[in-house]
């Protein structure tokens, strides 16, 4: 397809490719950069969930060595971005983490995480009320690293306190919490009541949201203030099958959504951004300059990313 630019900060793996091997080679990330590239997406975040700390420090390090021997890697891959380990552990709000290996933020755990990352560190992804006086957020704010909100069930005062302290984002707004909710005091209602202040991001595979609910969310948020990711694991470019996530075995049936063994949760997605675009225009009814600032122009700005 002709290259359309897309920036997505959100990537797992793709084309077959799972970021979070522990066997990931230099042949594996140049084969998901060059589906990625011919997909149409020009810059992405390889994207490391949680896992035991030690075990996501090989993993970033890996990225990082492997990017650094491989010009098209260097080209596509923008950065990294961080997704835990310091999330909500509740069941419903960890997702697809493991909660053996999510545990409370702390400075030298990240700061670990971010030497192995040798700074391409773009994006952590934490839970506010997980981050103790908000000290994790302070340090990556200091260093020019975007701190997201996710996987969390941050009260409006946490959320305010970590807007405070440097916090600018949302991970996948309406994801990583559970199906039910209190129906007015919730983490959606909460974060979109601060939407003026981050960004919010947003998966438009229509399962993650519903249409109609993310046509309502991109009114809140306003469309100069939110963004499109995809969310992307291994399978992401292909089609329907049986693949890995970290330590998921998962299905993707017909609709292409990849949700747990037993059918309870998501675990993330296999859309790609040209389908997330198709959906955007016809599902949600947004024009062609709408789709760019969603899908380019927002994520450029909100990592500093010159396009």
């Amino acid at each position: 397809m002709r290259p359309a630019g897309y920036i997505d900060l959100q990537v797992n793996g793709y084309g077959g490719v799972d970021f979070n091997r522990d066997d990931l080679s230099a042949d594996d990330l140049h084969r998901a950069c060059r589906r990625l590239r011919d997909d149409g997406v020009q810059h992405i975040l390889a994207t490391v969930i949680t896992e035991d700390l030690e075990r996501m420090i090989r993993r970033l390090r890996a990225i990082a060595a492997l990017r650094k021997s491989d010009e098209l890697a260097q080209s596509v891959i923008a950065g990294i971005h961080i997704e835990g380990p310091f999330i909500n552990e509740t069941p419903g709000y960890h997702g697809a983490h493991p909660p053996d290996a999510i545990r409370p933020a702390d400075v030298d755990a990240m700061a670990r995480l971010l030497d192995a990352a040798d700074g391409l560190t773009r994006i952590v992804t934490l839970a506010p009320e997980r981050d103790p006086q908000f000290r994790v957020t302070r340090m990556l704010a200091s260093r020019g690293i975007v701190v997201s909100a996710g996987h969390t069930n941050a009260s409006l005062d946490e959320l305010d306190g970590a807007i405070d302290a440097g916090l600018s984002m949302f991970t996948h707004v309406g994801n990583g919490c559970p199906a039910t909710l209190p129906r007015h005091d919730n983490i959606v209602q909460r974060v979109l009541s601060r939407a003026d202040r981050i960004w919010c991001c947003f998966i438009a595979d229509g399962a993650h949201i519903p249409f109609f609910a993310l046509r309502n969310y991109l009114k809140l948020a306003d469309l100069s203030r939110s963004i499109v990711v995809t969310d992307a694991i291994a399978p992401a470019g292909l089609g329907p099958g049986t693949y890995t996530l970290a330590r998921w075995k998962i299905q993707i049936g017909e609709d292409m959504v990849a949700r747990s063994p037993d059918g309870s949760h998501l675990l993330g997605a296999a859309i790609t951004m040209s389908a997330s675009e198709n959906n955007l225009k016809s599902k949600v009814g947004l024009t062609d300059q709408h789709c760019r600032q969603l899908l380019i122009e927002n994520p450029a700005k909100a990592i500093r990313l010159a396009v």
